[in-house]
């Protein structure tokens, strides 16, 4: 088994600093195989920002924790438009990572990051066609055996992000993407964004999707919230390809909590889930994870 902690939007620069600290004490104490952290490191990609960031980041590393980063349309300057246009990521590459697609795998997972950032778009992001080669490439020498997730900011695909029924936008060239995440194998999509946790089957959200399962992260230690739902982040079990295990955990105002407990399993060529115990209720992320949908 894997036990994979996945965060996501720590929003650097418009964070809370208990929780940065909490976050840190909950990963050094549980200590995962793989830490994974999809995007918006900082909240204006200012350099003050990333530097906060890289100091937290390196502190999990210097404890002996491996982490794959991806960066996010935060990290890209906003208003500073001529690093915007000619050097989007300088300040990322400068202080967390030279590498924006960086590849992970051990003798039970293969895991690709894709940068998904783009300075064109404020907040929407894509993929272009050398990274789907890439996406093919990588997985293609990969045993069968293993469990193959795909690590993007944006999700592939458009997800529910508000109470009154908004829907997001997929990531640009999302038929595409699609076909390349499916034509890799891909089991498990992990993806942050929009601040709201969220797991469904691909192929319930579109059609010929593939069999990945799908999994959003919400912000795990921004100040920046969506609908209330408090700042979380994910640990999964990854015991297969076919069987997973994703806990949420939650902030509940003074420290990180289990928020949900729920067991995946692909059965019957598709994904069924259950919860593993009664999770207690805390504020808007209670859900029903088991009828996939919000976490």
């Amino acid at each position: 088994m894997t036990r994979i902690a996945h965060l996501s939007d720590l929003h650097f620069g418009a964070h809370d600093e208990r929780i940065v600290t909490a976050a840190e004490a909950w990963l050094l104490e549980r200590r995962p195989h793989l830490t994974v952290i999809s995007g918006d490191l900082t909240q204006r990609a200012r350099i003050v920002q990333f530097r906060q960031a890289s100091a937290w980041i390196n502190r999990l590393r210097a404890a002996g924790l491996p982490l794959l980063v991806i960066p996010g349309n935060h990290d890209v300057p906003l208003y500073d438009l001529a690093n915007r246009f000619l050097r989007p990521l300088h300040r990322y590459k400068r202080y967390i990572s030279n590498e924006l697609c960086p590849f992970y795998e051990d003798e039970a997972v293969a895991i690709l990051g894709l940068n998904t950032a783009r300075s064109l778009t404020i907040k929407d992001g894509r993929l272009n066609q050398a990274q789907m080669a890439l996406l093919r490439a990588r997985f293609a020498p990969v045993a069968p055996e293993k469990t193959r997730i795909l690590v993007t900011h944006h999700p592939l695909f458009a997800m529910p992000i508000g109470k009154g029924g908004e829907w997001s936008e997929a990531v640009g060239r999302h038929d595409d993407a699609v076909k390349a995440a499916r034509a890799a194998g891909i089991h498990i999509a992990l993806a942050g964004h929009f601040h709201r946790t969220y797991a469904q089957a691909a192929q319930e959200m579109a059609e010929d999707a593939g069999g990945a399962l799908m999994i959003q992260a919400g912000t795990a230690t921004s100040t920046r919230l969506r609908n209330a739902e408090p700042q979380s982040f994910n640990w999964l079990h990854v015991h297969r390809h076919d069987r997973i295990e994703l806990q949420v955990v939650v902030w509940d105002g003074a420290a990180f909590r289990r928020g949900s407990h729920v067991e995946y399993a692909f059965r019957f060529a598709g994904w069924q889930a259950w919860n593993v115990a009664d999770p207690p209720t805390i504020g808007a992320l209670a859900g029903q994870p088991a009828h996939h949908g919000a976490v």
